[in-house]
């Protein structure tokens, strides 16, 4: 995992990406598809961080009509950028696959659903008898959250 490269305005994580070693990130320019990308230059335009600061997310016509991305950038509107890539370090760490040999999906593509994505993202490969509450977490290696917008 490269945190440097981090998470793409639209939630990709670039971080995790291993189509171009060469690619220093979208945020840097590095990506080859920046030219036509609507979610970069639409956050750019509006001077933000990601689509998940927009009041308008999701937005539909873009990269966030693909379920596994927008579910990314909803964890990063929930949570934070810090723990999306906390989540997904420890869970390549424990053997998760961002992307399959050869492709461009992988172990976050299996869920179907973006709230199966988002247990895949808190638990990685883990099978749990109910649903996970971040506030009861109490496995050792579990990233704490706390929702950003929640009060003390």
């Amino acid at each position: 995992m490269d945190r440097q490269k981090g998470i793409a305005f639209c939630g990709l994580a670039c971080a995790l990406c291993s189509e171009a070693a060469h690619c220093v990130g979208c945020r840097d320019d590095g990506c080859a598809d920046r030219e036509w990308c609507t979610n970069l230059k639409c956050c750019r335009s509006r001077r933000l961080n990601g689509c998940w600061e927009c009041a308008e997310f999701p937005c539909s016509g873009t990269m966030l009509d693909k379920v596994r991305i927008r579910a990314f950038a909803t964890f990063a509107q929930r949570y934070g950028v810090e723990a999306l890539l906390d989540c997904l370090e420890r869970n390549e760490q424990a053997g998760m696959v961002y992307h399959y040999p050869g492709s461009l999906t992988g172990d976050y593509d299996v869920a179907e659903s973006e709230a199966g994505i988002m247990e895949l993202i808190l638990h990685g490969n883990a099978h749990r008898e109910e649903p996970h509450d971040p506030a009861k977490a109490q496995d050792s290696d579990a990233v704490p959250l706390r929702p950003l917008h929640a009060k003390p």
